[in-house]
């Protein structure tokens, strides 16, 4: 199972490590604060070039599809990631 968050209690926490999947320019756009943007093929492609396996990362894409496989991904290559379920949208909604 995939550790995950509601929009609820992410906007709780105090200064959390957060991912945005999303293209470049999406997250030109507009992203969640704080947000550091990685594109998805960019840390698929090489994970340790961008995340340490001691820190906890919260990611999200645009909906939480892409965010969910990613998360399990770097989980089993053994980071800490946890999902923010509802992607930037649901952190849009929840505003």
């Amino acid at each position: 199972m995939i550790p995950n968050i509601s929009i609820e209690d992410f906007m709780k926490l105090s200064n959390p490590n957060v991912i945005d999947l999303r293209s470049v320019e999406n997250y030109n756009n507009n992203h969640i604060p704080n947000a550091r943007n990685i594109p998805f093929e960019k840390l698929i492609a090489r994970p340790s070039d961008y995340l340490n396996r001691i820190d906890t990362y919260y990611i999200y894409c645009t909906y939480g599809k892409k965010s969910i496989s990613v998360c399990k991904i770097l989980n089993n290559l053994g980071y800490r990631t946890i999902h923010i379920n509802g992607g930037y949208e649901g952190w849009i909604l929840a505003q």
